[in-house]
C-alpha cells in the first residue's frame, strides 16, 4: 500500500542535530499532525512537548507516542530499565489520511531493542526521509554514512536539511557526494520561536521543495 504523499520521517545523523527544530518546521510548514513513536527521556515534557510548546499546536495535531522511557539514553537501554521490550507492532503508522510527520529517536542505527534497529522500522513503515544534518565541521562524514545505510536499504531520501551556522563549502559538498539536494539550511534562530520557523519556511522556499519532492515520490512509487 503507498503511503500518503505528504507524510515523512524525520530522522538525524546524530542526537542533538535538531530534528525536533526541524520537525517543528515541517509540520507547521505542512499544517502536519506530529508523532514521535519512541521517547526516551521525559524532562520537559520530551520532544512532544517541545514541539507543542514552540508552535502552540492543539493536542489533537500531537499523537501520543508509543513509548515513553524516563532514561535520556538509546531507546533500547531506557526500554530495558523499565523493564520494557519495544515491541514493532505498537509502531505500526496511524491511519491517518492527510499530512504527517514522523520523527524518530536518535540516528538511523540507534537500537530500538537488541535485535530491532531503527532503520528496520523505517523500511516496515515505507515513508520517504528528510535527513537532519549539522552544517558544521563532521558532518560530511556523518551525513554520507547516513545517506549510504538508508540506500543500501533502498529506503528513500527526500533529500538533506543542514542546522546550524552556515558554512560555505558543506552544503554543495554534501548535495554532490550524497547525490542529494539540500533542501533548507537552517541558521541558529534567536529567538526560537513559531513566527522565526514560519520566516525560514518561506525564504528558503522549502514548502514548494518538499511537496515537489514528496509528490515526485508518490507518483514513483504509484507506478506499476
Amino acid at each position: 500500500m503507498t503511503p500518503p504523499k505528504d507524510q515523512l520521517v524525520i530522522c538525524g545523523t546524530d542526537t542533538d542535530v535538531g530534528k525536533t527544530v526541524v520537525s517543528a518546521l515541517v509540520v507547521q510548514g505542512l499544517g502536519a499532525h506530529y508523532w514521535k513513536p519512541v521517547q526516551s527521556g521525559l524532562e520537559g515534557g520530551g520532544d512532544t512537548g517541545r514541539l507543542q510548546a514552540l508552535l502552540q499546536l492543539p493536542s489533537q495535531r500531537l499523537l501520543p507516542e508509543a513509548y515513553r522511557l524516563q532514561a535520556p539514553v538509546s531507546p533500547h537501554w531506557a526500554a530495558e530499565r523499565e523493564g520494557i521490550v519495544i515491541d514493532p507492532a505498537r509502531l505500526a503508522l496511524p491511519a491517518l489520511a492527510g499530512p504527517l510527520v514522523v520523527e524518530t529517536a536518535g540516528g538511523l542505527l540507534v537500537p530500538l531493542r537488541r535485535d530491532w534497529l531503527q532503520i528496520d522500522q523505517l523500511a516496515v513503515w515505507g515513508l520517504p526521509v528528510l535527513l537532519v544534518a549539522r552544517s558544521g565541521l563532521g558532518t560530511l562524514n556523518h551525513t554520507l554514512l547516513s545517506v549510504e545505510a538508508l540506500r543500501r536499504r533502498g529506503l528513500p531520501l527526500l533529500g538533506l536539511v543542514l542546522n546550524g551556522p552556515l558554512h560555505p563549502d558543506n552544503p554543495a559538498t554534501l548535495a554532490a557526494l550524497a547525490q542529494a539536494p539540500v533542501l533548507a539550511q537552517l541558521p541558529p534562530l534567536n529567538p526560537l520561536s513559531a513566527a522565526a520557523l514560519a520566516d525560514q519556511w518561506q525564504a528558503q522556499s522549502l514548502g514548494p521543495s518538499l511537496k515537489a519532492a514528496l509528490h515526485a515520490r508518490s507518483a514513483m512509487t504509484a507506478q506499476p
